[in-house]
């Protein structure tokens, strides 16, 4: 089992080293290599997605990335900016379906931004279609105005835009996940604004005949922001397109406490995948080790499950790290009082702890 391991920028190299040492001690017969990315193969190599790092990935059966993009390089042409090479790599793998559960452990539903009657057994599984959309539409640029409110004005303009077949084949992903779940589907869309979406909508309609056991509902996006505040817990998995999935995602996250708890997987037909945390690199921490690596240790459990065949050893992380709630360990982000804060490394090790059976308070130096 090949993994390419990219940490990239910022806290990336923190978080990352730690879903290391969690994997490390399974006993399973890994092979990982590393390789720059994002800013730091920039750096390096003049390109945030240099070819060695691209022949890697495509070797791979699954890669574990950390997170890429600081500030620092906000002034490059796009095409050499730090985030550019998830994107590449999303279209060079064919990473189509983004998986983005939201899960409220019990343990931290005081940590959430809502009331704990609303969150409490919180499960969410948001699906995101991931290589088309406005962010990989063409024909996109800036120009002089022709026409518009202000002809003669410098303009910017991206292209919103869906096949059929891109459509189909995340709403059977969907479908499938749901089957798994509690059989329901919600599809979000702006179908009564966007011609793209009311496509959307109807292929979606279309494909959810094949899965009669599964019940589909269709929901506009600012609706479906609002009900994710307002009764999240109505949903079970929600099938959406490439821009309104990153927004959603990122928003359900704070419904679970942090945003660093919550792991993504990536995948394309052949399940090779992608895991990354669903958090940035957050520069403004980097190299302070507090960052929660916790998000970062579950996408290493999404990877053993969908990509590399381990399902049981993802259920020893999942049951290790609720093992490490439980006994009070938090990073700075969901810490409380009557609880222990630790530090990147140090949750790690309480995570390595639960998995081989030492005792935590023995093998982590609290910070």
């Amino acid at each position: 089992m090949k993994i390419a391991i990219l940490p990239g920028d910022g806290i990336g190299t923190e978080i990352v080293a730690e879903a290391v040492k969690v994997l490390n001690v399974l006993d399973l017969p890994f092979e990982m290599e590393t390789a720059l990315v994002g800013g730091a193969a920039y750096e390096a190599h003049g390109h945030p997605l240099p070819d060695s790092t691209l022949n890697l990935a495509k070797a791979a059966d699954a890669v574990l990335f950390g997170a890429v993009g600081d500030w620092k390089y906000d002034k490059l042409e796009r095409s050499l900016r730090p985030e550019q090479a998830i994107l590449g790599l999303r279209k060079n793998l064919g990473l189509f379906a983004n998986f983005r559960p939201a899960i409220c452990y019990e343990q931290l539903t005081h940590a959430s931004s809502l009331k704990p009657e609303l969150v409490a057994g919180l499960d969410i599984l948001i699906i995101r279609e991931l290589t088309g959309d406005i962010y990989f539409g063409q024909p996109r640029g800036r120009r002089i105005a022709v026409d518009g409110h202000f002809p003669g004005a410098e303009e910017a303009f991206d292209t919103m835009r869906y096949s059929r077949p891109e459509i189909e084949r995340i709403a059977h992903v969907a479908f499938k996940a749901a089957r798994l779940r509690d059989k329901r589907v919600t599809s979000v869309d702006k179908a009564n604004v966007l011609e793209t979406f009311q496509l959307w909508k109807d292929v979606v309609t279309e494909v959810g005949k094949e899965y009669p056991d599964v019940a589909l509902d269709h929901m506009y996006v600012d609706n479906a922001a609002m009900q994710l505040v307002k009764a999240p817990k109505k949903f079970d998995v929600m099938v959406t397109g490439n821009m309104f999935g990153d927004i959603l995602s990122d928003a359900a996250a704070m419904l679970t406490g942090s945003i660093g708890m919550l792991p993504s997987a990536s995948l394309n037909a052949n399940n090779q995948g992608l895991y990354e945390p669903s958090h940035g690199s957050a520069p403004d921490i980097a190299g302070q080790g507090i960052a929660n690596p916790l998000a970062t240790i579950l996408s290493a459990a999404m990877m053993l499950r969908y990509s590399l065949n381990q399902a049981q050893a993802a259920d020893r992380i999942e049951s290790a790290v609720s093992a490490v709630l439980s006994a009070g360990y938090r990073t700075v982000d969901i810490a409380s009082e009557g609880t222990t804060r630790v530090g990147t490394r140090e949750m790690g090790d309480a995570v390595v702890a639960a998995l081989t059976g030492a005792t935590m308070t023995k093998t982590i130096t609290k910070s």
